[in-house]
């Protein structure tokens, strides 16, 4: 069991950008207006269970209905290409439905905005290249920054402005398109080894 600081950066910035938690902040804000108090730290928790639970059990999952995780890792490439679309283009391919005052920190906050299907598929993408001790480091990494922006949505907001918040969710965007392709490309290569 070796850490490896490349690894859990890599993880870290491509969980970061599928989960775009900056980016997402218009929605946390005006989720807030809609429902009232939001529960960061349960958000971010249930949010932290959900990815890691998924890490450990995606795979026997996909076993028990017979796909390889390279065949998810392609799948993954494909979701993670349109949600760098949706943010580099500013469209929305995925909509989201309406939400109920008392599970708004679990639902759609937890689930499915942070711990989506873009986030899931990219875990079990990321399982497929790097080393398990890693990616639970960079998901937990994630939950802390996930929590300390949904505590500050306000005051970031502010801060960046709609201009700043929509070029980081751009930046984000074209990295995220990069990973996708890379990934697509190194797991396409095996199923066709």
């Amino acid at each position: 069991m070796e850490f490896e600081l490349k690894q859990i950066f890599t993880a870290f910035m491509v969980l970061f950008a599928v989960i775009d938690i900056i980016g997402n902040t218009p929605l946390v804000i005006d989720l807030r207006k809609k429902v009232g108090h939001i529960q960061s730290g349960k958000a971010a928790i249930i949010a932290g269970v959900i990815l890691i639970a998924f890490l450990f059990l995606g795979q026997s999952m996909l076993q028990l209905i017979g796909l390889d995780v390279y065949s998810f890792a392609v799948a993954g490439s494909f979701i993670l290409f349109f949600i760098a679309l949706e943010m580099i283009l500013g469209i929305t391919l995925y909509k989201e439905e309406e939400t109920n005052p008392i599970t708004a920190s679990v639902f759609p906050l937890a689930f499915p905005l942070i711990a989506g299907p873009g986030s899931l598929t990219t875990l079990l993408s990321l399982r497929a290249e790097f080393e398990i001790q890693n990616i639970i480091i960079a998901v937990l990494l994630n939950v802390i920054v996930i929590y300390a922006v949904l505590k500050t949505s306000k005051r970031i907001e502010k801060f960046l402005g709609q201009n700043g918040i929509s070029i980081i969710r751009k930046i984000f965007g074209v990295l995220l398109l990069a990973i996708a392709v890379k990934l697509f490309a190194q797991n396409i290569k095996i199923l066709f080894a």
